[in-house]
């Protein structure tokens, strides 16, 4: 036989095309990761006149409406500085929520590039996380601006406990689009059921009303209300911006913010890394099958 004729072969198990190593293959391919989320930001705002400016008009929109109804028209209680109070958890909710609803339908949104494209599919999800993370930099700069203008100074414990707040969200909130974006393939309901699930998160987290009014109610059992991962992140960033605008910041922080936050903020943020993996085994099992779903 020539050397033409011969045939190599490789003695090597087969693999499917696809990537298979889930969240470790969307960060080794950051650059395709940066062009989703720039392309979703760009689809965002475009044909809009004001463009990015709307990532400041929406919070400031929903921060005058809550400062009106709840602190002018209903009462802020005993809430000092409440629009910065409510702020605060405007941040946490809608990092969440926007992470959660679009990640939930990245994936049918972005079918042609799944069907075409030899990708990990996690990364929409990822990239829907992410394009909420960047909307949150227009909000943390009123935020700032607001809480600077009433004397606040920034400290590091605060701004500790702000970096945690946003991790607990970002490994939560891509850990549940990771499992919805999933099961949104096979039924639609999904994204809808998604939506109706968010419209409580608002209520369930010390926003409007503060963290005392449930250690009222509730005594012993308001601890349960703290393994919330969503409520420890709004409690953090109340921490690291409302408390330092009140009169007596040491006094605020020991009546409103619980002693042992950083415990439960923490644990938060391992239990979310563990939803994370559970996720991430779900969405193995059923990544596969996502294509032909699509199609």
């Amino acid at each position: 036989m020539t050397e033409a004729g011969r045939q190599r072969v490789v003695d090597a198990p087969l693999a499917p095309p696809a990537p298979t190593a889930g969240l470790l293959d969307v960060l080794q391919r950051r650059y395709l990761l940066k062009l989703l989320v720039q392309r979703e930001i760009s689809a965002r705002y475009q044909g809009s006149f004001l463009g990015f400016v709307w990532s400041y008009i929406n919070p400031l929109s929903q921060l005058f409406i809550y400062w009106f109804v709840f602190g002018e028209i209903i009462g802020r209680g005993n809430v000092e500085n409440f629009a910065v109070h409510v702020f605060c958890g405007l941040i946490v909710v809608h990092f969440f929520t926007e992470t959660f609803n679009a990640g939930t339908r990245s994936i049918v949104r972005n079918k042609a590039l799944v069907r075409k494209m030899a990708m990990p599919k996690e990364m929409f999800p990822v990239a829907s996380m992410l394009v909420s993370l960047y909307h949150v930099g227009p909000q943390l700069v009123i935020l700032s601006v607001v809480c600077l203008l009433t004397g606040w100074v920034p400290d590091p414990v605060g701004m500790l406990a702000f970096l945690l707040a946003l991790a607990i969200i970002a490994v939560l909130g891509t850990a549940l689009a990771l499992m919805f974006s999933a099961a949104n393939v096979f039924f639609r309901d999904f994204s809808s059921a998604v939506t109706i699930l968010t419209n409580f998160v608002r209520f369930g987290v010390p926003m409007i009303y503060p963290y005392t009014l449930v250690d009222e109610r509730f005594g012993r059992f308001a601890e349960l209300y703290l393994l919330n991962p969503i409520a420890d992140a709004v409690l953090l960033v109340q921490r690291a911006f409302w408390v330092g605008t009140t009169d007596n910041a040491e006094a605020t922080a020991a009546e409103h913010i619980p002693a042992d936050l950083f415990l439960y903020g923490g644990g938060a943020l391992l239990g979310s890394v563990v939803v994370l993996a559970l996720a991430q085994l779900l969405f193995t099992r059923l990544e596969n099958k996502i294509p032909e779903r699509l199609s």
